[in-house]
């Protein structure tokens, strides 16, 4: 017994010193290895080639673009920030009326205006003269009746009172309009807003301000307690009124793009609703390009607006204190 387990002791030693061996090779392996990879990170450091021409203006357009998007994004914020006061909403009723007799239509009126001169205010046609291309008022026109303003009012953001406002300009072949305010100090404090020169391109970025429902819409993002005491008036003067008393009228903003220019035309995505009609389209630097006048239900790209350009013989017209010459509108000649 004794021999036999003496003589398995050289054999383990044997494996032992092979295992070692091994477990060394493989060590100095891994210790080459690595100073290789080391090596190979240090020569890439110092000795590649520096970024091509063609790499760095990639690296800044696309830096370029990421700034253009922030900027688009703030669009909406910036120019409610700087033109809020002078964007309003503008109610009003009308009737059509055959003589000496009721009136056979009473319908009120809901839009935007927006300042564009010392006491002139620009917004549609079809809210400065609501009958403006109606079916149903030119049927009754066409059988003797007569359409009238009854009243028609601008609330302005952060005044109490709502202004008196007159048609003074209106467009015979878009769908554009210019009022007159009734003179005030508040609204001779009222500022401009600027006009883009030239047109706008397929693509570019638009923001809408208006009263998208109009006090409908201004009640439902109301403090609780006003919504629920102005949620069912059936009289928009009076609940206009009492938001303006309590500093609630407050236009919103909506952000898209142009999808088309037709001539004076616009068409883009930025969403809309009645209410909004008349009010101001922005460019991404805060200038006016439009005027919001209808939307296509059904089609969320089918927002419609007449360029800015259309808007400045109004403008010039109504501050030169001149009848514009226009083309009548088949509802006016009857």
């Amino acid at each position: 017994m004794p021999d036999q387990y003496s003589s398995s002791e050289p054999l383990f030693q044997s494996q032992t010193e092979e295992l070692v061996c091994s477990s060394w090779q493989e060590f100095v392996q891994a210790l080459i290895g690595l100073f290789l990879l080391v090596s190979a990170l240090f020569m890439a450091r110092y000795y590649a080639p520096p970024p091509s021409h063609d790499l760095q203006q990639k690296v800044q357009q696309l830096s370029e673009q990421v700034q253009r998007l922030q900027q688009q994004e703030a669009v909406p914020s910036a120019v409610l920030g700087h033109y809020r006061n002078s964007i309003c909403y503008i109610f009003g009723v009308y009737q059509v009326a055959f003589p000496n007799r009721a009136p056979s239509v009473r319908v009120r009126v809901s839009g935007t205006g927006f300042v564009v001169a010392k006491n002139l205010l620009a917004t549609n046609r079809h809210v400065a003269e609501p009958w403006y291309q109606d079916p149903e008022t030119e049927a009754l026109i066409e059988k003797g009746a007569v359409p009238s303003l009854e009243k028609l009012m601008a609330f302005f953001p952060g005044s109490p009172t709502p202004v008196e406002i007159t048609p003074a300009e209106l467009s015979g072949s878009e769908d554009l309009a210019v009022v007159r305010m009734a003179d005030s100090a508040k609204t001779r404090s009222l500022a401009p807003l600027p006009l883009a020169s030239g047109y706008s391109s397929p693509g570019d970025p638009v923001a809408v301000v208006g009263y998208p429902m109009g006090v409908l819409g201004m009640v439902a993002k109301s403090p609780t307690a006003v919504y629920d005491r102005l949620a069912y008036r059936h009289d928009d003067a009076n609940a206009a009124s009492e938001l303006a008393a309590l500093s609630l009228i407050r236009p919103s903003a909506t952000y898209g793009h142009l999808g088309d220019v037709v001539g004076e035309k616009l068409i883009y995505d930025a969403t809309t609703a009645h209410g909004g009609s008349g009010g101001p389209v922005f460019n991404s630097r805060g200038e006016v390009i439009g005027v919001n006048s209808a939307y296509i239900d059904g089609f969320s790209g089918g927002t419609l607006g007449i360029s800015s350009e259309a808007l400045r013989p109004l403008i010039q017209a109504a501050t030169k204190g001149k009848p514009f010459v226009v083309q009548v509108s088949a509802i006016s000649k009857k």
